[in-house]
Protein backbone atom coordinates (compact mmCIF):
# COMPACT_ATOMS: atom_id res chain seq x y z
CA UNK A 1 0.00 0.00 0.00
CA UNK A 2 1.23 3.65 -0.80
CA UNK A 3 1.22 6.55 1.62
CA UNK A 4 0.73 9.70 -0.17
CA UNK A 5 1.86 13.25 0.80
CA UNK A 6 -0.13 16.34 -0.86
CA UNK A 7 -1.21 19.60 -0.46
CA UNK A 8 -4.59 20.86 1.24
CA UNK A 9 -6.64 23.48 0.64
CA UNK A 10 -5.14 25.09 3.96
CA UNK A 11 -1.95 24.56 2.44
CA UNK A 12 -2.85 26.12 -1.07
CA UNK A 13 -4.45 29.11 0.68
CA UNK A 14 -0.69 29.78 2.54
CA UNK A 15 0.71 29.44 -0.75
CA UNK A 16 -1.32 31.68 -2.69
CA UNK A 17 -0.95 34.22 0.29
CA UNK A 18 2.99 34.49 -0.10
CA UNK A 19 2.79 34.59 -4.20
CA UNK A 20 -0.20 37.07 -3.85
CA UNK A 21 2.29 39.73 -1.57
CA UNK A 22 5.15 39.17 -3.52
CA UNK A 23 3.20 39.65 -6.65
CA UNK A 24 1.74 43.12 -4.89
CA UNK A 25 4.99 44.23 -4.03
CA UNK A 26 6.04 43.91 -7.70
CA UNK A 27 2.99 45.69 -8.94
CA UNK A 28 1.79 42.60 -10.88
CA UNK A 29 -1.35 41.10 -10.69
CA UNK A 30 -1.06 37.07 -10.81
CA UNK A 31 -3.09 33.88 -11.61
CA UNK A 32 -1.96 31.45 -9.11
CA UNK A 33 -2.55 27.69 -9.40
CA UNK A 34 -2.00 25.39 -6.95
CA UNK A 35 -1.77 21.56 -7.37
CA UNK A 36 -1.60 18.57 -5.40
CA UNK A 37 1.29 15.79 -6.33
CA UNK A 38 -1.01 14.35 -9.05
CA UNK A 39 -1.33 17.86 -10.66
CA UNK A 40 -4.54 18.01 -9.78
CA UNK A 41 -5.78 21.73 -9.19
CA UNK A 42 -6.60 22.63 -5.62
CA UNK A 43 -6.98 26.16 -5.88
CA UNK A 44 -6.80 29.35 -8.21
CA UNK A 45 -6.87 32.82 -7.61
CA UNK A 46 -6.49 35.67 -10.21
CA UNK A 47 -5.36 38.83 -9.43
CA UNK A 48 -7.95 41.84 -9.81
CA UNK A 49 -6.21 42.75 -13.35
CA UNK A 50 -4.62 39.70 -13.25
CA UNK A 51 -4.04 38.48 -17.36
CA UNK A 52 -7.14 36.23 -18.77
CA UNK A 53 -4.46 34.53 -20.90
CA UNK A 54 -3.16 33.63 -17.68
CA UNK A 55 -5.69 32.02 -16.28
CA UNK A 56 -4.53 28.17 -18.56
CA UNK A 57 -0.89 29.32 -18.27
CA UNK A 58 -0.70 28.95 -14.59
CA UNK A 59 -2.55 26.20 -14.40
CA UNK A 60 -0.20 24.34 -17.12
CA UNK A 61 3.03 25.67 -15.14
CA UNK A 62 1.56 24.14 -11.99
CA UNK A 63 0.40 20.71 -13.39
CA UNK A 64 3.86 20.48 -14.83
CA UNK A 65 5.57 21.45 -11.19
CA UNK A 66 3.55 18.99 -9.40
CA UNK A 67 3.18 15.92 -12.17
CA UNK A 68 6.59 16.13 -13.53
CA UNK A 69 8.40 17.21 -9.96
CA UNK A 70 10.44 19.48 -11.99
CA UNK A 71 10.21 23.01 -12.08
CA UNK A 72 9.03 24.57 -15.60
CA UNK A 73 12.11 26.30 -16.19
CA UNK A 74 14.04 23.40 -15.79
CA UNK A 75 12.22 21.76 -18.69
CA UNK A 76 12.72 25.10 -20.52
CA UNK A 77 16.78 24.82 -20.17
CA UNK A 78 16.52 21.47 -21.69
CA UNK A 79 13.89 21.65 -24.41
CA UNK A 80 16.23 22.24 -27.67
CA UNK A 81 15.92 21.31 -31.08
CA UNK A 82 18.52 17.92 -31.06
CA UNK A 83 18.05 17.30 -27.08
CA UNK A 84 16.55 14.36 -26.31
CA UNK A 85 13.53 16.10 -24.35
CA UNK A 86 12.63 18.09 -27.29
CA UNK A 87 9.41 18.01 -28.24
CA UNK A 88 8.04 17.66 -24.47
CA UNK A 89 6.93 20.97 -24.53
CA UNK A 90 3.95 20.09 -26.29
CA UNK A 91 2.96 18.31 -23.00
CA UNK A 92 4.29 20.07 -19.86
CA UNK A 93 5.01 23.47 -19.68
CA UNK A 94 8.45 25.18 -20.11
CA UNK A 95 7.68 28.52 -19.45
CA UNK A 96 9.56 29.66 -16.04
CA UNK A 97 7.07 30.18 -13.18
CA UNK A 98 6.21 26.47 -11.69
CA UNK A 99 7.94 25.08 -8.93
CA UNK A 100 7.46 21.64 -7.31
CA UNK A 101 6.76 21.78 -3.73
CA UNK A 102 8.62 19.30 -1.44
CA UNK A 103 8.74 18.07 2.09
CA UNK A 104 12.00 16.08 2.07
CA UNK A 105 11.80 13.32 -0.55
CA UNK A 106 8.04 14.38 -1.34
CA UNK A 107 6.84 16.35 -4.10
CA UNK A 108 3.46 17.22 -2.51
CA UNK A 109 2.44 19.09 -5.00
CA UNK A 110 3.31 22.52 -7.76
CA UNK A 111 2.34 26.09 -7.69
CA UNK A 112 2.56 27.98 -11.15
CA UNK A 113 2.13 31.88 -11.16
CA UNK A 114 1.20 33.92 -14.86
CA UNK A 115 1.27 37.42 -15.92
CA UNK A 116 4.89 38.69 -15.12
CA UNK A 117 7.69 38.14 -16.79
CA UNK A 118 9.03 34.45 -16.71
CA UNK A 119 11.83 35.91 -13.78
CA UNK A 120 8.59 37.61 -11.85
CA UNK A 121 6.43 34.48 -12.27
CA UNK A 122 9.39 32.48 -10.67
CA UNK A 123 10.34 34.94 -7.86
CA UNK A 124 6.31 34.59 -6.66
CA UNK A 125 6.27 31.14 -6.98
CA UNK A 126 9.23 30.59 -4.99
CA UNK A 127 7.54 33.74 -2.57
CA UNK A 128 4.69 31.42 -1.98
CA UNK A 129 6.77 28.75 -0.60
CA UNK A 130 8.94 30.38 1.22
CA UNK A 131 5.60 31.66 2.97
CA UNK A 132 4.36 28.44 3.41
CA UNK A 133 7.80 27.05 4.68
CA UNK A 134 7.74 29.59 7.17
CA UNK A 135 4.11 28.77 8.54
CA UNK A 136 4.39 25.19 8.67
CA UNK A 137 7.81 24.99 10.48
Amino acid sequence: MLEIKRLGIDDADLLIEGARQRAGELGIPMCIAVVDESGNLIAFERMNGGKVSSIDVAQNKAYTAGAARKATHEYNAACVPGNLVFGIHTQLSVVGGGLPVWVGDDCVGGIGLSSGTPEQDMACAQAGIDWWRERKS
